[in-house]
């Protein structure tokens, strides 16, 4: 669903869950943030999520544990660490059950990984296949990171590089080439969970993940929450081998338009970007990296901490006065 529509349909339950009768729900409906903090003691806030989608790959396996890894982003994107899952499925009744079993074992060693548990989930027959997962994760109620702290001066730095979106969509069109389909595979799989921990550390001010809305999108997300505008240098923004050449082919999804449409009026970009990049900064992300916003005098320490933990991360930008997201 693009993001006007959500908006809208979102709308009438906000009047519902008024925020002040439920004060021990940090981030709910009227926050509108990556996922939903409850707090349970002075001590623990239970982050609540869930995501799944349809297959960007062939490999069941790799398809099973991208979407395990993305559902799990939100959780890293408030400052947390993953507990808890249950499964999402909607597969075909015609679809062999050893490849349903790989999609489930993706999953469920992605989950292994991140230091969770799969405690069940809830199946349903569905002609395209879809897979995913509710996430719960926990974290200190006076550590959560949302998308409402960047400050004017702040950094901003991005954990991966873009691009997978327009690769898979590539992959689909059959006219990709297997190394970048295979590096895009690989960044999908990575987890957000070093890199969260790591910005924890830092003292971020604020922090949001790079999904189906995109660069763009998020960013203003973030802006709108903080009350700033968000400034992206296009030459620091990192891409996955081959983005920017699918992007001159213009093999983007439906969703570029969705996004473009979406924040457009609260956009701007220099002349020097060109049209088809501009297009890709709209483009879906599908498990992207942490984007945050990192005070001045802890930028030079923070990005010490990822090159001593071999964690990527690139500067691409600062927060600044005023309103929406600009590309020079």
């Amino acid at each position: 669903m693009g993001p006007e529509t959500l908006a809208q349909v979102l709308r009438p339950l906000e009047g519902i869950f008024r925020a002040e009768q439920y004060p021990d729900l940090l981030v709910g409906l009227e926050v509108s943030d990556d996922a939903a903090v409850y707090r349970i003691t002075d001590e623990v806030a239970v982050i609540q999520t869930l995501d799944f989608f349809t297959p960007v790959v062939d490999d069941p396996y790799d398809y099973g544990a991208i979407a395990a890894a993305n559902a799990m982003s939100d959780v890293y994107a408030m400052g947390g660490q993953v507990v808890l899952a249950l499964n999402i499925c909607a597969f075909p009744p015609s679809l062999p059950p050893e490849m349903v079993a790989e999609v489930l074992r993706g999953g469920a060693e992605k989950l292994v990984e991140a230091g969770g548990v799969l405690a069940g989930g809830h199946t349903i027959d569905d002609e395209e296949p879809k897979y995913g997962m509710a996430v719960m994760g926990i974290v200190h109620p006076q550590q959560v990171l949302t998308k409402g702290g960047a400050r004017p001066g702040d950094a901003l730095v991005l954990t991966k590089p873009l691009g997978a979106g327009i690769i898979t969509t590539a992959f689909k069109g059959d006219v990709t080439d297997p190394a970048h389909v295979a590096g895009a595979v690989a960044s999908m799989k990575r987890l957000n969970r070093g890199a969260a921990r790591l910005l924890q550390r830092g003292g971020v001010n604020a922090c949001t993940d790079i999904t189906g809305f995109a660069l763009l999108g998020h960013g203003c997300e973030m802006a709108e929450k903080s009350g700033v505008r968000l400034h992206f240098q296009v030459d620091r923004l990192p891409f996955l081998d081959g983005a920017r050449d699918y992007a001159e082919m213009w093999l983007f999804p439906g969703g570029t338009c969705n996004n473009e449409r979406a924040y457009q009026h609260v956009v701007h970009f220099g002349p020097q970007v060109p049209e088809e990049l501009q297009q890709l900064l709209y483009t879906p992300e599908t498990s992207g990296g942490l984007l945050a916003a990192v005070p001045r005098d802890r930028l030079e320490s923070l990005l010490a901490l990822f090159a001593a933990e071999g964690e990527p991360c690139w500067v691409v930008g600062e927060v600044v006065e005023g309103a929406g997201a600009e590309v020079t």
